[in-house]
């Protein structure tokens, strides 16, 4: 699941799991981060679920997805696309 808030010139995107699907460390890997994993790991919520957030600039398009232990890339439903193998979100 994906929130967003939207700023004057940018846009807070925090990206959200359940606590425990996929079991084990999960990170949001994407060009925002030169797909380096371990850069944004999703931590736990006070609701159970994880999270992280990532401020973009307005009016981008970014790719990501997700890297669980094992060598586990999934996408993310709710994104605003996809390409080829990864997650489209829009700023």
């Amino acid at each position: 699941m994906l929130e967003r808030k939207t700023r004057k010139d940018r846009t807070d995107v925090t990206f959200v799991l359940p606590a425990d699907q996929p079991p084990g460390e999960v990170s949001v890997v994407g060009d925002f981060n030169d797909w380096r994993p371990g850069t944004h790991t999703l931590a736990p919520r006070p609701d159970g679920r994880r999270a992280v957030s990532v401020r973009f600039p307005a009016g981008q398009v970014h790719y990501f997805r997700y890297l669980a232990a094992g060598d586990y890339w999934f996408n993310e439903e709710a994104a605003d696309g996809h390409e080829g193998a990864n997650s489209r979100l829009n700023t």
